[in-house]
């Protein structure tokens, strides 16, 4: 029988495995996921990395961060913070569990707490049906521009 779960705020001491929940293919040594756990926790410093893990007997089971985006107010939403739901991620042991849930629960309830109003995310067609019962909507108004690092010009199609 499980034990019970809990749920806690990351910590910086957290960065690493959160960035490991990132990039969950790629070597805990790999250039991408120390960089990753720099900039967790230099953003959790700042105040703008909101995380939470959800333990059972002493293992992260499943994680959950919110970036909190200055965004400034638009014609629907006067709240200057918009937030984006990041690395969402459940040990495969754990999963359907509702873990993930109860983390997105959290996430859109510290959000409600600090007023924001917009939140958003990237899905995988395999996490959709959670987030749409959650409230999300697709939105398809969006497009992104990639600037190659060297040049500062846009980047091919094929590379975003």
């Amino acid at each position: 029988m499980p034990s019970a779960w809990t749920m806690r705020p990351t910590t910086f001491a957290d960065a690493s495995t959160v960035a490991q929940h990132r990039y969950p293919e790629t070597d805990v040594h790999a250039e991408p996921v120390r960089v990753y756990a720099t900039w967790v926790a230099e953003a959790m410093e700042r105040g703008t990395y909101l995380g939470w893990f959800v333990e059972e007997s002493g293992r992260v089971a499943a994680g959950l961060g919110l970036t909190l985006l200055e965004w400034g107010p638009t014609k629907t939403d006067p709240s200057p913070t918009r937030a984006r739901v990041v690395n969402v991620f459940t040990v495969l042991d754990y999963r359907q569990r509702g873990f993930a849930a109860a983390l997105l629960k959290r996430a859109i309830s510290e959000a409600r707490a600090r007023g924001i109003g917009t939140l958003s995310l990237g899905t995988t067609d395999q996490a959709r049906s959670l987030y749409t019962r959650l409230g999300f909507r697709p939105y398809e108004a969006e497009m992104v521009c990639k600037l190659h690092a060297s040049t500062g010009e846009p980047a091919p199609a094929s590379l975003i």
